[in-house]
């Protein structure tokens, strides 16, 4: 059992969590995930590690409310606990030999970018962080993104927040503009991630994705998380996001089989969903 240290909503329907796990908090590093079940009876799910405090041997979680699961977790209350927690899983988020990154953030996916933001500023990178969402009443992490970029932009779809437009807007201008980076590192939704390696393509910039499929085990052995690569010759090789990633070759990525893959459990997430709110309801 691991304890639920301190609980803090983000905006309606993202909430972070620090989880006493003194292990994990140890070895953890930015990039990497855990595998948790809410209850004995519960699923597994897979979360980002989005910090980590090893002298207090605690772990930072952030989950959007979308499941049965997520549904769950959101209510526990500090003091009470979960059940598994398991990791750190999956390789670290690669630093070595980049000075200059563009980290581009979307949504709930801004919670996995921004250790890896501040990985990047403790080792002495310049960092441009862009990041997205649908309005101002989803913003999360503005703050601890200023904290360690070197310059931050924050676009909100509706233009009811700073910039109004998606991440690729001030992406394709800096590019055009003649801006070069080491690395432009992407998380969030798939569509989202799809165009931002669209948009760096014709400037030869490397990038890399976060993904963050379906996962059971965490091992490999189900292989529930499996993803296709495709090299410049048009040949495919399925790869693991548990053991061989997350984080990939975003020119690589088949990001169409990966988004029919994901619209697969839409409905029966959306049931599950809606029977864990009639459940606490009727508690």
């Amino acid at each position: 059992m691991y304890r639920i240290v301190r609980k803090k909503p983000l905006n309606p329907t993202v909430t972070q969590m620090e989880i006493e796990a003194p292990l994990v908090a140890r070895k953890a590093k930015p990039g990497q995930f855990i595998i948790l079940r809410a209850d004995a009876d519960g699923e597994r799910i897979p979360l980002t590690v989005a910090g980590t405090n090893p002298g207090e041997g605690t772990v930072k979680i952030i989950f959007q409310i979308v499941g049965a699961t997520t549904e769950c977790l959101n209510h526990k209350e500090e003091g009470g606990y979960i059940e598994d927690f398991a990791g750190p899983l999956g390789v670290p988020t690669e630093t070595e030999g980049i000075q200059k990154v563009c980290i581009v953030g979307g949504g709930v996916g801004c919670a996995i970018a921004m250790p890896v933001a501040e990985e990047f500023h403790r080792l002495g990178a310049e960092v441009t962080s862009i990041i997205g969402f649908r309005s101002k009443d989803l913003l999360i992490l503005e703050d601890e993104f200023r904290a360690c970029s070197d310059r931050l932009i924050v676009m909100t779809d509706d233009g009811s927040y700073a910039r109004a437009g998606n991440v690729t807007v001030p992406l394709k201008e800096m590019l055009e503009a003649g801006e070069r980076f080491d690395e432009i590192i992407t998380i969030g939704p798939l569509i989202m991630m799809k165009f931002v390696t669209a948009a760096a393509k014709p400037y030869g910039v490397p990038v890399t994705v976060s993904m963050n499929p379906i996962m059971i085990d965490g091992t490999g052995m189900c292989g529930g998380c499996r993803i296709t690569l495709v090299d410049g010759e048009g040949h495919r090789t399925t790869k693991f996001a548990c053991v061989d990633g997350p984080d990939f070759n975003g020119y690589e990525i088949d990001f169409d089989e990966a988004m029919s893959r994901g619209r697969m459990y839409a409905d029966f997430e959306r049931h599950a969903y809606e029977e864990a709110c009639s459940l606490f309801r009727k508690a």
